[in-house]
């Protein structure tokens, strides 16, 4: 059930990323499935700063979020590149 939860914060986390990085995107889908990456590279990047966003549903949302719109800079950046 876990695994679940993750998955939906992902998608919702990619799909919050997009709203915020205008421009030239991957279309739904592809900023759903990359806020799935991105939920876990945002845990990976609190865990090693230190950080904590709090327990709970907005905490973790707020990670994925964060994560997503790292990924998605990331993948634009070597997209243009």
């Amino acid at each position: 059930m876990e695994f679940l939860w993750f998955i939906l914060i992902g998608l919702a986390a990619g799909w919050l990323a997009g709203q915020f990085m205008r421009g030239g995107g991957f279309g739904v889908v592809g900023d759903l499935l990359l806020g799935v990456v991105g939920a876990l590279v945002g845990g990976f990047l609190f865990r090693q700063l230190g950080l904590s966003a709090g327990g709970g549903l907005i905490g973790a949302l707020i990670v994925a979020t964060i994560g997503a719109v790292v990924v998605l800079f990331l993948v634009r950046a070597l997209k243009r590149a």
